[in-house]
């Protein structure tokens, strides 16, 4: 059984910032690509950023120059910086990741539980 748990949600003022945190446990061979996304109430969930294993990121253009997606390997954890925080940001944020649970195995799709974000005054 693999496990995604996020950290480091709450609540922020405009212009503030936070990190998320969401590390994969269990039964895990290798971790390929990771990734955040948000959903806001009455939105589609939408990618905020990802981040292969080999440390090539790419930010959403609402984000880029605030946030920053990076990652540990050696603790199969992805981070999510969050600078210069807007209203808009609000949203509840979700760890994603692309695991491989035995060798020669196809990758599979896990999901975190999610954290809530929420920018304001």
């Amino acid at each position: 059984q693999v496990q995604l748990v996020e950290s480091g949600g709450g609540l922020v003022q405009p212009g503030g910032s936070l990190r998320l945190s969401c590390a994969a446990s269990g039964s895990i061979f290798s971790v390929y690509a990771m990734g955040w996304y948000r959903q806001a109430p009455g939105k589609q969930r939408e990618l905020v950023a990802h981040i292969t294993s080999g440390g090539t990121t790419n930010h959403a253009d609402s984000v880029k120059g605030r946030f920053t997606i990076s990652r540990d390997n050696a603790k199969n954890t992805v981070y999510l910086q969050m600078n210069s925080l807007k209203p808009e940001d609000t949203a509840v944020y979700y760890c994603n990741a692309e695991i491989v649970r035995r060798e020669a195995s196809a990758p599979y799709e896990y999901w975190g539980q999610g954290t809530q974000v929420t920018v304001s005054s």
